[in-house]
């Protein structure tokens, strides 16, 4: 894996009243329903939209700037939001000198306007690190795009262009020249726009898809997983063989899993599950809906050209217990590929994971999402007072934390 994120800062963004959220090769998410997980993992798809998109586009596709800013706290929405990462993308990134991106919308009302008009403007900050000196800066506000670069002697150089009003650096700079800072907000701009938020939707997947081009990445909801387990078969053996036998592990009375035409439509592709001791193949759509969601999830594990980042939501539900210590195991090896960010609410699965791997979600009275509602230390001091207990027992139980 090429680089990875380091943290997440958010404010004002749905129950994110101000989070500030550790991300590791492996984080998971765990909470009760309704603390804000799915809403991390919204912010992800939100700047991925901005990309695709642009600004205004992406706010407008969840309602406006009053629907996605933050829901407690009062009768009216707070006046901006924003939206920090820290990265290791590109060349001289590191650890104490990390990429950093900042995205503030500013809400405005009308004056004299009843009707709740209001306008908006952006601003957005880059930061990389250069071989020599502090780096480049990049910094939009209103119609203007200044760059700073610093050097080692602290000497400085600025350069200014336009920029549409509403437009966001993530889509418009990465034209710039490389001497501009094109190249390092292209990197940035095309690691977001790779990021996957991944929901196996079971009545989707369970449908015959129809056969694409090779190499294709597997849909959000799996909505194309006959067709991309095909490809994976015919293209990548190795990691095939090993989908088959995680699968044969936790479905023991599997044989095989095969394909074929779905009727009389010659170009969709559908799964047949070879079991032992039926006569006939069953058909994924006649297959439990934990079957159906463990094939999407290994398929996701294997994608042999991953996202930057994959986030899954609730990844244990439907699935049986036995399952999750395979699939915490799968994650862990993925994880060398695709940065991952999981929610669940399982204790079962929390057993399985490292004090650095899990990140306790919780709500305050006033409606804010509290993540992480303690610190990795805090929770390794805690794992050892209670001599070594499994992290989900210690969650379950309120040691880890509980409503505030």
């Amino acid at each position: 894996m090429t680089g990875r994120l380091l943290r997440l800062d958010v404010e004002n963004f749905r129950t994110l009243r101000k989070v500030s959220v550790p991300l590791g090769p492996l984080t998971v998410l765990v909470g009760p329903n309704g603390v804000g997980k799915s809403n991390v993992l919204k912010v992800f798809d939100f700047l991925t939209d901005i990309i695709q998109t642009d600004l205004e586009p992406a706010l407008e596709a969840r309602g406006g700037f009053d629907e996605v800013a933050f829901w407690g706290g009062g009768k009216r929405p707070p006046t901006t939001m924003s939206i920090g990462l820290q990265a290791l993308w590109t060349t001289h990134a590191s650890p104490s000198a990390p990429d950093e991106y900042e995205l503030t919308i500013r809400r405005r009302a009308v004056p004299g306007r009843p009707d709740g008009a209001y306008t908006l403007s952006r601003s957005e900050k880059f930061q990389f690190k250069r071989t020599r000196g502090r780096g480049r800066r990049i910094a939009i506000s209103g119609e203007q795009a200044t760059v700073v670069e610093t050097h080692a002697t602290e000497d400085a150089e600025e350069s200014q262009f336009g920029i549409q009003r509403l437009s966001s650096g993530l889509s418009t700079l990465p034209r710039l020249a490389r001497t501009e800072g094109g190249a390092e907000v292209s990197r940035v701009a095309e690691r977001l726009s790779s990021f996957r938020v991944f929901d196996v939707d079971v009545r989707a997947a369970r449908r015959p898809s129809r056969v694409a081009t090779m190499g294709q990445h597997l849909e959000p909801d799996a909505g194309n997983l006959a067709d991309f387990l095909l490809d994976l078969r015919e293209q990548d053996v190795q990691n095939w063989q090993r989908l088959l036998e995680d699968v044969k592990t936790v479905l023991p009375h599997l044989e095989d899993i095969e394909f074929g035409s779905a009727g009389s439509a010659i170009d969709e592709v559908t799964v047949y599950l070879r079991e032992r001791g039926l006569r006939r193949g069953t058909p994924l759509a006649d297959a439990s809906f934990g079957t159906v969601r463990l094939l999407g999830l290994l398929a996701l594990l294997y994608d042999p050209n991953p996202p930057a980042l994959t986030c899954v939501e609730e990844i244990d539900h439907g699935l049986h217990p036995q399952a999750l210590e395979l699939l915490v195991d799968r994650l862990r090896e993925a994880s060398t590929r695709s940065q991952f960010l999981v929610a669940t609410h399982s204790p079962a699965l929390v057993d399985r994971l490292r004090p650095e791997e899990f990140v306790v979600c919780e709500r305050d009275r006033l409606g804010a999402s509290v993540i992480p509602a303690i610190s990795t230390e805090q929770i390794r001091a805690i794992v050892e007072e209670s001599e070594d207990l499994p992290l989900g027992e210690l969650w379950f139980s309120g040691a880890l934390g509980g409503d505030l």
